[in-house]
């Protein structure tokens, strides 16, 4: 497992019941979390009184029980820094995994001695975008909710960043319209969704789509791309398979470069264990 155990502003203090005790800077909050189906004994005290608790309604959805946070507030991760807000779907805007691929994917910009064009495909709150352009990549950042692309440029302004390019806009079209135009990247990220409603009503389920997607990725890379990194938060979808897809599509049009793959995760301080976030697959031209 890849785990992102550099976080000083984040901890996952204690994970039970489906439930997880976290800390965003000063504040402790209890989220649901699909992974937890253990039931240790949740003997830390912070359980008792957090500052935001999340609770899953019978119904479907669920809401804020509890909820002391300020409308936002930001962390620190390293030299980069994040506006955090609490969403209506348990979320902060920040998935604190994804550290372990910053650390990993900026390593490889700094080291590639020319200039990255990077492309960030449903890139969210811009986490990755932030960190890649600290990096020195020239960033294109996709995504098809105004909203999240608005917090994506707090958080670039938050870091100083001015020039990231923003573009809302579906995912697969844009590709599609890029590879017509003749744009190329050096490096793409994706994190696309489990499931999903266009603005038609067109259905995205992950396990359907993912092949397509990147084979249109694979057009739209230059002639000498540095790296793919391919995020699923998917709990049917294994790191292999993922490894697979990626290695496949690939290989149709570069007779180089090296897959790996596996779970991504967080430490748990409590147990010492790891709390399994998801998986990534990562081609690189090595």
């Amino acid at each position: 497992m890849w785990i992102a155990d550099k976080w000083k502003d984040y901890e996952v203090i204690d994970a039970s019941s489906g439930e997880k005790l976290e800390r965003w800077g000063k504040y402790m909050l209890v989220r649901p979390d699909p992974q937890v189906i253990w039931r240790t004994d949740k003997t830390d005290r912070l359980w008792k009184n957090p500052d935001a608790k999340y609770e899953r309604s019978s119904s479907g959805g669920g809401r804020w029980a509890v909820n002391k946070l300020p409308e936002s507030f930001a962390v620190n991760y390293g030299d980069l820094k994040f506006n955090l807000k609490p969403m209506n779907f348990k979320h902060t805007g920040l998935f604190p995994e994804q550290a372990v691929n910053w650390d990993w994917f900026s390593e490889m910009i700094r080291n590639s001695g020319r200039e990255i064009s990077l492309l960030n495909m449903f890139a969210y709150t811009g986490a990755a975008s932030v960190a890649a352009s600290k990096a020195g990549a020239k960033v294109v950042h996709v995504d098809a909710s105004k909203g999240m692309t608005a917090w994506a440029k707090e958080n670039a302004t938050l870091n100083g960043i001015s020039n990231i390019r923003f573009i809302v806009d579906d995912c697969v079209k844009f590709a599609e319209r890029e590879k017509r135009r003749g744009h190329t990247y050096d490096a793409v990220i994706l994190d696309p969704p489990s499931y999903g409603r266009g603005p038609n009503g067109e259905v995205w389920k992950l396990e359907d789509e993912l092949f397509g997607l990147m084979e249109k990725i694979v057009d739209i890379l230059s002639d000498k791309p540095l790296f793919v990194l391919l995020n699923s938060y998917t709990t049917g979808l294994s790191a292999s398979c993922m490894g697979y897809i990626l290695g496949a599509c690939m290989n149709k049009r570069f007779d180089y470069g090296k897959v790996s793959f596996d779970e991504i995760g967080l430490p748990v301080t409590s147990t010492g264990y790891s709390l399994p976030c998801g998986s990534s697959a990562r081609w690189t031209a090595e």
